[in-house]
């Protein structure tokens, strides 16, 4: 329903802002790492927003990328993870380490996260990795795909930035942008991330 809220930064909460926008002040629960780097009080922001109906609340989640938007949407998609929850995690790690650990079956690095025990990990990993798996389908007209399977580490990249809600052409045409060759995974998907969030 709302894309994004552009307007004066009115109040931080403990896990929440107020943005002024048209004379109407939206209270917005975002993660506590996404509320300090938001700016001062007065300044005019931009937060991409996630609108939450439930039964018992309506609510309005935010954040200060569309790539924590999106690996906010993937964890409410895990049985078992509600909003609260999928906040907490956004606090605590980057979605490209929270994607490196699905695609790595990291559960160790997971299991970091207050709240989240080996049990969630581990379903938190299958339930994503299918998802993944799900939207990676081959066009066969596309010139870069033979290329990136051939590379175990651009792979893994590519398969990270897709949980995060890129498809493939998109991501192939950042690929073939920036320097990709002698790099590990993190840092194809920092730079890839640097290039899409633009």
């Amino acid at each position: 329903m709302f894309a994004y809220i552009k307007g004066s930064l009115e109040a931080k909460g403990d896990n929440y802002v107020v943005i002024e926008t048209g004379g109407i002040g939206y209270k917005v629960f975002m993660p506590v790492s996404s509320i300090d780097k938001l700016g001062e009080i007065g300044q005019n922001v931009k937060v991409h927003t996630y609108y939450y109906v439930r039964e018992d609340a309506i609510n309005l989640y935010g954040f200060c990328t569309d790539e924590e938007l999106k690996m906010f949407e993937l964890l409410l998609s895990v049985s078992g993870i509600g909003a609260k929850s999928a906040l907490g995690i956004l606090a605590e790690v980057s979605p490209s380490n929270f994607a490196m650990a699905i695609i790595t079956n990291d559960v160790s690095k997971l299991v970091k996260i207050p709240g989240i025990g080996a049990k969630t990990a581990q379903r938190m990993i299958l339930e994503l990795k299918d998802k993944m798996k799900t939207v990676q389908a081959v066009n066969k007209d596309e010139k870069v795909a033979v290329v990136i399977e051939s590379e175990e580490t651009i792979s893994e990249a590519m398969a990270a930035l897709q949980m995060l809600g890129y498809n493939r052409k998109e991501i192939e045409k950042v690929f073939e942008k920036i320097d990709i060759k002698n790099l590990g995974v993190e840092d194809i998907i920092r730079k890839a991330l640097s290039v899409l969030g633009k």
